[in-house]
């Protein structure tokens, strides 16, 4: 294949022009100047970029702000311009394959959400502050990227906003500063993340401690004063979850785990690397938020730590993370999980039977079908296989893919080595066939 080829090629066909195989993002050094009363956002993005093959022009996904200056390796650089939603570098000479190469850009504008086929994602504006829901495109609404879940970086993210506000960000808080009436937070983010997973949440925050953190688990809340009590109860029995996902999927996979309760009621709630986002409508007890929060929690493993490699294996996100909820929903006295197994299987019997859940194309990745029906083709190889083989499975799945990317392939052979099962031909009717097996 010609570098010309190569440099055109798509990171994946569910989003044909999102990301690129042409370099790669080491790292993404972010600075953002915000202010909320105009919703003005000021940025500068240092990117490490190692090209991949010969390069005449870097293309980065960033939608809705105006880039003012283009810097690489220190020089400016004369020719870049902005067309359908990408910023296209020109540099004087070629990048070269193998070649790492410091590229910056400072860039401005009023953010918003990407409107698509998932509704509205990206960077929101809440009543009293700043949302930022990644999945699947949202990262370009806020920095220029190479926006694929495979192209995984580190990251550093600094964010000046108003005073008395806190941002909250991923990874661990180097700094605070405030100047004046500006307040400056600093995070790192070292493990790497795919662009998706990165997010800012503004807001008047204060940042508590739970105090039983379970399995050694630093575990936070970022939440408003006034919320602060229904917090504290409604994630009451968020340790106990961690526990339990820790003896189940093995070791915790960041450094700590922090929950942003915004002050808005929110549709569902949103993961991110080493944090999960709840409305103020999530912090009842009962088991609908519940799970949800158990849900949220589960993707640190799975769909963080283990991030897909193509958008086509959404499942191994979601039906890993609705199996979790199903693992609380027993451990915590509700329902067993054979009763959630098959009240999922009634439900999906009832509905239309046209979704391969192992590639569902882009417009139903996030059916409720891709979940439950997920969730239960684990539930079958966890039957077949026994507790002690398909536990043991799980931990080594997490363990030996950690902080990478993953694939339904990959997977199946894992399932083979661990449990000595054809778990390929156990689950190839649970993921590949549009009708609904009977469940055993």
């Amino acid at each position: 294949m010609s570098s010309s080829n190569v440099s055109l090629a798509p990171a994946d066909p569910y989003m044909p022009d999102q990301g690129t195989e042409a370099y790669r993002v080491l790292h993404y050094d972010l600075e953002l100047d915000y202010k909320l009363a105009s919703n003005r956002l000021s940025g500068r993005a240092v990117l490490d970029v190692t090209a991949q093959c010969e390069m005449a022009a870097v293309v980065l996904d960033l939608a809705g702000l105006r880039v003012v200056k283009v810097l690489l390796d220190g020089k400016k650089v004369r020719r870049f311009n902005q067309r359908a939603e990408q910023l296209v570098v020109t540099p004087e000479t070629a990048l070269v394959p193998g070649k790492t190469s410091r590229l910056e850009i400072r860039y401005e504008g009023n953010p918003e959400p990407r409107r698509g086929l998932w509704g509205d994602v990206g960077w929101e504006e809440l009543t009293d502050g700043v949302l930022v829901a990644g999945q699947p495109n949202g990262a370009p609404s806020w920095f220029p990227c190479n926006d694929h879940p495979r192209h995984k970086s580190s990251y550093r993210i600094a964010v000046t906003t108003d005073a008395d506000y806190r941002a909250v960000s991923n990874g661990r808080l180097t700094s605070h500063t405030r100047k004046s009436s500006r307040e400056t937070w600093v995070y790192e983010q070292d493990e790497p993340m795919a662009t998706y997973l990165a997010t800012v949440q503004i807001g008047r925050y204060a940042l508590i401690s739970m105090s039983d953190n379970g399995p050694g688990v630093p575990q936070k809340v970022a939440v408003s004063a006034e919320l602060s009590t229904a917090a504290l109860a409604g994630l009451r029995r968020q340790p106990e979850m961690m526990r339990l996902f820790v003896r189940s999927f093995g070791p915790y996979p960041f450094e700590d785990y922090t929950v942003v309760v915004a002050d808005d009621d929110l549709e569902i709630p949103l993961e991110a690397q080493s944090l999960s986002i709840i409305g103020r409508n999530h912090l009842t007890p009962d088991w609908e938020s519940q799970r949800l929060i158990a849900h949220e929690l589960s993707h640190q493993w799975f769909g963080n730590s283990l991030t897909l490699a193509a958008w086509r294996d959404i499942w191994l996100h979601e039906g890993f993370a609705c199996y979790a909820e199903w693992l609380w929903s027993e451990e915590s006295g509700s329902h067993s999980v054979v009763q959630r197994a098959r009240s999922a299987w009634k439900g999906l019997a009832e509905d239309e039977e046209d979704l391969i859940i192992g590639d569902p194309g882009p417009e139903l990745m996030f059916d409720d079908r891709v979940y439950k029906r997920g969730a239960l083709a684990l539930h079958v190889l966890r039957q077949a296989c026994g507790d002690i083989a398909f536990f043991a499975l799980l931990h080594e799945w997490t363990r030996t893919r950690s902080h990478g990317s993953v694939s339904t392939a990959e997977f199946l052979l894992t399932g083979k080595r661990v449990t000595g099962l054809d778990v390929e031909a156990l689950l190839h009717p649970w993921l590949f066939q549009e009708e609904l097996p009977a469940l055993p």
